[in-house]
């Protein structure tokens, strides 16, 4: 498919051009006629699930393709332990908690970190993880914890706000690790007897950093097609045509879409850095996916010193915590769920009283479904 020549300034647009959006429709439905069963992709990213609703992507594809919802937000994979350590860490005299936006309303079992500022703590949210070098600065008597929360796109910057710590000599920093990895969970999700998924739209900005290689595994493995996806709706259209091709053709194949930004090998520089700073947890608990093996980071044993789960270790709970039983973000995120199977969704959860994770992040899937209802 060729795109339209335009203006650069209108770069953008041409990766949101209905006539090749519809062209790829009629491309994908045509070959869809030859598949021998359905095919039901999961797109593992939260970006992914907000361009299929936003543009009303599933709209426009046969009836035997779907999309799985997966567990590509950070935020809404958190379990609450790990929220009710930010809360109780955010309580301590002389603390200063810092982390991104989507993490303050998140619930824990003792409110919220928005509900711990209320009630008179220090908490702050960055637009950039290097805000903790200034603040930290200006406040050398307070201990500066950073909630560190992502995928592998945000690692590298932890591990270089780590490396601009040690340099500056800050002592008052300790950095609470949170950063998960996305083929473990996926290999969780496909190993599970109520899977369906036969097709992965993999993430685009993981993919930059570790290098699309990463999926090599899963697809041998599982024996299907994987392709790494931009996140315009051309660029999904297209996706979701090599998928079916793939599919209807019985091909077991890793392509990469998005090869305007996506190599094979990806940012070795920034797997460097994040090998030097990090290394893989036995184990750690996901919501709604229970404790999956080597599938997060922690802080080398070098780096004890900065290490908030150290330094907080003798008031840190560490019992696993059930979610709301009314709330089935565990569901989604495990892909046997979508938002409206929830009797909750959209009455006594909403993004401004959410009783679960996945309506709290702007990349969860039942805020997808919320703010985008009109395209359902």
């Amino acid at each position: 498919m060729v795109l339209k020549s335009v203006k650069p300034l209108d770069f953008i647009q041409n990766f949101r051009d209905k006539d090749v959006i519809l062209a790829y429709a009629k491309r994908i439905e045509k070959v869809a006629q030859c598949l021998s069963e359905p095919l039901y992709i999961m797109e593992v990213c939260g970006g992914h699930t907000h361009t299929i609703m936003r543009y009303g992507l599933h709209h426009l594809l046969p009836k035997n393709i779907e999309f799985i919802h997966g567990p590509g937000c950070p935020v809404c994979v958190m379990p609450k332990n790990r929220i009710n350590q930010a809360y109780e860490m955010a309580m301590q005299k002389d603390v200063i908690l810092l982390t991104l936006g989507d993490m303050i309303k998140v619930p824990g079992s003792n409110g919220s970190l928005a509900s711990a500022r209320a009630k008179g703590a220090d908490v702050r949210f960055l637009y950039s993880p290097f805000e903790v070098l200034k603040i930290a600065k200006e406040n050398p008597h307070k201990r500066i914890v950073f909630f560190a929360i992502g995928f592998e796109t945000t690692t590298p910057m932890t591990a270089a706000l780590i490396e601009k710590v040690i340099e500056s000599q800050l002592t008052n920093v300790f950095f609470h690790i949170n950063h998960v990895l996305v083929p473990p969970p996926v290999k969780a999700i496909l190993d599970s007897k109520q899977c369906r998924v036969n097709a992965l739209i993999a993430p685009s900005h993981v993919s930059v950093i570790s290098g699309a290689k990463i999926y090599e595994d899963i697809m041998r493995q599982f024996s299907l097609p994987i392709v790494v996806s931009g996140f315009e709706p051309v660029d999904m259209m297209e996706s979701i045509y090599i998928l079916t091709e793939l599919a209807a053709q019985k091909k077991v194949a890793l392509e990469i879409q998005y090869k305007r930004v996506v190599t094979m090998e990806g940012n070795l520089k920034a797997q460097a850095m994040v090998e030097k700073y990090f290394e893989t947890r036995e184990n750690f608990e996901w919501r709604g996916l229970g404790n999956i093996t080597h599938s997060a980071l922690k802080l080398k044993k070098e780096y004890a010193p900065l290490d908030a789960e150290i330094m907080f270790e003798n008031i840190l709970s560490k019992e696993p915590i059930p979610d709301n039983k009314a709330c089935r973000c565990g569901d989604i995120l495990r892909g046997v769920a979508k938002p409206l199977d929830c009797k909750v969704f959209g009455k006594a959860c909403t993004p401004s009283n959410p009783l679960g994770s996945c309506m709290v992040s702007s990349e969860g899937a039942c805020a997808a479904y919320y703010k985008y209802g009109s395209v359902m």
